[in-house]
């Protein structure tokens, strides 16, 4: 059996999604072809085969650095400490550290649920070929063009053309020149209103709306996406003890914050506790306000002009083969009082939500799913890419932010879509492991090698397969007098057999017909709904055109998984 290295953690700032991705790649793997192996990347780029109850923490930060180590009254991360004269003990305590060297003899294959910086622009891809272990998700190439959304823009406009004013704001001219000749210079080239992104995040941290003629708008949006905190000492002057705790423990949180260690002051520091006490210090004298710089900022920052349409998100999948299929576009509903769609109102608020297929015409949707096709061919991804952009009134489209490791929680965008073409959560990470492995072997190394791998998974998949075929399915039953809590039953009954790997199952609702009740099958991307109403309108609604047509174009992908 493949033993299978789930890689989460690490050091950018969207750990905590990849911790999320690493929960759903260990309880959702198929255990009748893989043995999973969970391994967590540090703040300090640490591997540790960490003891597997700890992933089903809440946080990172319930488990590394331990409670012991964490000084009171803030929850920080690793590159927080300041003694780490014990840190091999912190280690021991949750796992064994490993070597890079050492990962062949832990596992056959390394599935990347990390994110962002070090983990999406090749460099734990290179590693990981330095050291000839097979990994999920595109190649060292295309991850490095993955990463930078600023280089993004000039590839798109080669593959698929880009309709899109945009500018690159350099940090030093940011540094060296005035805001106002700055601001003026931007409004030229690309008016207002437009966006400002940390060209090498992703999660949405990092992102700002400049709605307004606003210098001030401006300023705090760029300060934003360079990770600069500014306290007005007014503003200090007037918060309680407990108030200067909660700002600086905001700055530590990741997804809200700039994170540490920190620059003030012509200092470096790493934990809140001796900020937090130079800062009490330092506004007792006649100051206006204290500028905190992360150490780990961004050297220019991407500024693109407002796109008046629909948001759309579309992942690109491949065929057994290599060719490209585009899943249906899914469109992002945000509610209006959601003024930037940034991380906590992609992950954390109830405000926004999925409408597959987005609402637009079939040739519409079309034509997306060619440009994202074109663009992940031409652009050098593999395996995986989802492809984000804007359908504008009058049907131009405009391409952004491929990302080459979209978010794995079971409820991510690219989980839904490959449900479409009756993929479930299961059978897509056997996907992205099977398929990855095909693409290693463009590469020229270990050719031999990496196809004996890979013949040999597919055979186990042929045998599963055949062996769940002899089976009677187990039935799972959605009632619909209750019809909320019957569904999300259903929903884990189905998704705890699917890890299972080698047991049958269909889920049905009884239907009243003329002719009595009716046994309704459930197809994958229904049960994939968030709630019971959702799932229950999906059955009325029928076959929307253009999902008729993916499925069709991903047949190939979906037989060779599922039958």
């Amino acid at each position: 059996m493949m033993r299978i290295g789930i890689f989460f953690g690490g050091q950018a700032r969207e750990r905590e999604i990849s911790f999320a991705g690493g929960k759903t790649a260990m309880a959702h793997i198929n255990k009748a072809l893989f043995t999973p192996i969970p391994v967590f990347v540090d703040g300090l780029g640490n591997f540790i085969l960490i003891k597997e109850e700890l992933i089903y923490q809440e946080s990172i930060r319930n488990f590394f650095p331990p409670v012991a180590f964490q000084t009171a009254p803030f929850s920080v991360y690793t590159e927080s400490l300041t003694d780490l004269t014990d840190y091999d003990a912190m280690i021991a305590s949750i796992g064994t550290q490993i070597s890079p060297a050492e990962f062949s003899a832990h596992f056959d294959f390394a599935f990347i649920a990390m994110h962002g910086p070090g983990a999406e622009d090749g460099s734990i891809q290179g590693l990981l070929e330095w050291y000839n272990i097979p990994y999920s998700g595109p190649s060292v190439l295309g991850s490095a063009i993955g990463i930078d959304k600023a280089k993004q823009n000039l590839w798109l406009e080669k593959s698929v053309g880009l309709d899109k004013k945009y500018f690159v704001l350099q940090r030093a001219d940011y540094e060296a020149y005035g805001r106002e000749t700055l601001f003026e210079q931007v409004k030229k080239a690309i008016g207002i209103p437009f966006v400002a992104k940390a060209p090498h995040q992703g999660s949405s941290i990092g992102l700002a709306f400049v709605k307004q003629d606003s210098l001030d708008d401006f300023d705090q949006a760029i300060k934003k996406c360079l990770f600069i905190q500014e306290i007005q000492r007014t503003d200090w002057l007037t918060y309680s003890e407990d108030d200067q705790v909660a700002l600086l423990q905001k700055m530590v949180n990741l997804d809200e914050g700039i994170g540490f260690p920190v620059r003030f002051n012509h200092q470096i520091y790493t934990h809140p506790s001796a900020l937090l006490t130079d800062l009490r210090e330092y506004f007792t004298h006649t100051v206006t306000k204290a500028s905190i710089h992360s150490i780990h900022s961004e050297d220019a920052v991407l500024l693109e002009a407002f796109v008046n349409g629909n948001e759309f998100s579309c992942g690109v999948i491949q065929t057994p083969r290599g060719e490209a299929v585009a899943l249906p576009p899914t469109e992002i509903v945000i509610d209006e009082s959601v003024e930037v769609f940034d991380f906590n109102a992609k992950y954390k608020s109830k405000l926004t939500r999925k409408r597959i297929p987005m609402d637009a015409s079939l040739s519409h949707l079309q034509l997306i799913q060619e440009q994202v096709k074109q663009a992940f061919d031409d652009l050098g991804f593999g395996v995986c890419t989802r492809i984000d952009g804007f359908l504008r009134a009058d049907g131009v489209i405009v391409l952004h932010d491929p990302n080459t490791i979209p978010g794995m929680s079971p409820s991510s965008l690219i989980f839904k879509q490959m449900a479409e073409i009756g993929l479930t959560v299961t059978d897509s990470i056997t996907y992205f492991i099977r398929q990855s492995i095909r693409e290693r072997l463009r590469t020229g190394k270990n050719y031999h090698t990496f196809r004996k791998l890979l013949e040999g998974l597919d055979a186990e998949i042929k045998k599963v397969l055949a062996e769940k075929a002899l089976q009677t399915p187990v039935t799972i039953v959605i009632d619909t007098e209750d019809l909320e809590g019957s569904f999300e039953s259903a929903r884990a009954q189905a998704a705890s057999l699917a890890a299972q790997g080698n047991v049958a199952y269909q889920v049905v609702m009884p239907v009243e017909m003329e002719e009595g009740t009716v046994e309704y099958p459930v197809h994958v991307a229904q049960l994939a709904k968030e709630s019971g109403k959702e799932f229950f309108e999906s059955i009325h609604a029928g076959v929307h055109p253009l999902i008729a047509h993916t499925r069709q174009a991903g047949a190939e992908i979906t037989a060779f998984y599922t039958h």
